[in-house]
């Protein structure tokens, strides 16, 4: 047996399909982060996010704030609370990022890093 067939079996290797527990527990986690999020906003952040379709999502360990603007007046008020909302995303998940999307589908969305947050303080 060589070193390599010692230290890796077969039974600890991880399947690359998730489960269903998985996909149910990955929605549960970003519906609570979403939920969290909101309750600890303030009346601005909230009133804004009732303006807008927002949600939580996650993929391969990354958390995202995915903001979709339904115009560009809302837009530019989203791009402005953007410190703030990074700055209380990244109490929950340090290296999580905001995608504010805007209204016109053929512009590109704007993506922070809520770890990087201190490159956008000098705006």
């Amino acid at each position: 047996m060589t070193w390599q067939n010692y230290f890796w079996n077969h039974e600890d290797s991880r399947s690359v399909q998730p489960t269903s527990a998985d996909i149910v527990l990955r929605q549960q986690l970003e519906s609570y982060i979403g939920k969290f999020f909101f309750d600890k906003s303030d009346r601005t952040i909230k009133n804004l996010l009732c303006d807008c379709r927002w949600y939580v999502t996650s993929h391969a360990g990354e958390t995202v704030l995915v903001i979709e603007c339904p115009d560009q007046k809302t837009n530019w008020k989203i791009l402005q609370e953007v410190i703030p909302m990074a700055n209380l995303l990244k109490e929950i998940c340090s290296t999580a990022k905001i995608r504010i999307c805007p209204p016109d589908s053929h512009m590109t969305p704007h993506e922070i890093r809520v770890d990087e947050i201190s490159v956008y303080r000098y705006w």
